[in-house]
């Protein structure tokens, strides 16, 4: 069976699609490996990221505007799987769709008398439904977040398909808009995997260099690359509750987005623009290592550290957290050796989430995303 997967993510730079070849399953298997078969990816026309970036943790945001980018996402989803499906002359029999989050409060507060945890993911799933002609599996976090778990990660549950061995303790680093790791022991079960989001990926680092350079990325870390590092900038920064904050644990733009960014500058004062951009490009390295030390390495041993996502492909951000993972003994690995391109890892997973939904089975991992239980994630629109 041929899934693709859809991911929009935090840094909301466009539309990844990734195909995959699920086999049938056995009945009652949870060991589903998969075949990893095309990969692209598509940025937003610039009046939509401008929206979407709008809508993300907005104070005032217009209903209807809400509305409307809902299904225009689900149409821009639609097109992204279409322009992928003919140009590798495959084409998907289910599609698994995580949307573009717009608020993520995995922490339960205080609303109108009840105490409620919540997570938006938009992009009209009956959309992409109609328009593919196939069933689409979307909405995965809010499934966990009713079994009392935080809706994230979600990452993990292919972490541990892949990346698991025998011998090898390995830790999976993803860095995309937020970064969040999978600690895998050797020879551990699901059940005793450790899965948190570790802070800014490149949120922090995309937004800093917008302001100052008019740049959406700092593409292939040029510009931290020319830049020195404020180590104090980073080190108060570093002394923030979410870092102290134990596992399991999320964030978002509600922790990393406009404001935290604004905070950023002012800390830095007066500092040169290149020196910016390496520094927001030293948090992500510092804080990466900060949550290894806190929270990892202490309860087991662990030889490899393998890096993916959007992140990997900044080799001034790679040089930091190498540094960083020297001390620690571990060996720094690129998920692309393990048949998995950097780039396509997050929608790679939700193809095989929708694909386990499908077959009504539970795809979270309680002990990273703080669930009471396992959970079958997800809402399917048929075609």
């Amino acid at each position: 069976m041929i899934v693709a997967g859809v991911m929009s993510g935090t840094s909301a730079d466009g539309i990844n699609v990734a195909l995959i070849r699920a086999p049938e399953p056995a009945h009652g298997s949870q060991n589903v490996p998969f075949k990893f078969l095309a990969h692209a990816e598509y940025p937003y026309p610039k009046p939509v990221r401008r929206a979407v970036l709008g809508a993300m943790n907005s104070a005032r945001a217009e209903v209807a505007d809400l509305a409307r980018l809902n299904f225009l996402l689900g149409e821009l989803y639609a097109d992204a799987v279409l322009k992928t499906q003919r140009r590798f002359r495959l084409r998907a029999e289910l599609v698994g769709c995580h949307g573009q989050t717009l608020y993520h409060q995995g922490e339960a507060a205080r609303f109108l008398g009840r105490s409620v945890a919540t997570t938006w993911q938009t992009g009209e799933g009956a959309v992409i439904a109609a328009r593919l002609g196939v069933p689409v599996v979307s909405d995965f976090r809010p499934a966990d977040i009713a079994a009392g778990g935080k809706g994230a990660p979600l990452v993990p549950f292919l972490d541990y398909l892949l990346y698991r061995d025998a011998r090898v303790g390995r830790v999976v680093q993803n860095i995309g808009g937020i970064a969040n790791l999978t600690a895998i022991r050797a020879g551990v079960s699901p059940e005793q995997v450790v899965a948190f989001d570790t802070g800014p990926g490149n949120m922090v680092i995309d937004a800093v260099t917008e302001r100052l350079f008019g740049k959406p990325y700092d593409r292939d870390g040029r510009i931290a690359a020319s830049g020195k590092v404020l180590d104090l900038v980073v080190q108060q920064l570093l002394r923030a509750p979410f870092f102290r904050r134990k596992p399991p644990k999320t964030a978002g733009r509600e922790e990393f987005g406009r404001e935290f960014a604004g905070e950023f500058l002012r800390r830095c004062k007066r500092a040169r623009k290149q020196d910016v951009v390496a520094t927001a490009t030293a948090l992500t390295a510092h804080s990466i290592a900060d949550a290894l030390r806190r929270h990892v390495l202490p309860g087991g041993a662990y030889g490899e550290f393998i890096v993916a996502g959007g992140g990997a492909n900044n080799p001034a951000l790679i040089a930091m957290l190498t540094n960083q993972l020297h001390p620690l003994g571990l060996r720094l690995r690129c998920s692309d050796e393990f048949g998995l391109p950097a780039a396509a890892k997050e929608a790679a997973a939700f193809a095989l989430l929708a694909y386990e939904t499908w077959n009504q089975r539970p795809s979270n991992l309680p002990s990273a995303t703080g669930a009471r239980r396992p959970a079958i994630l997800g809402k399917v629109s048929y075609a």
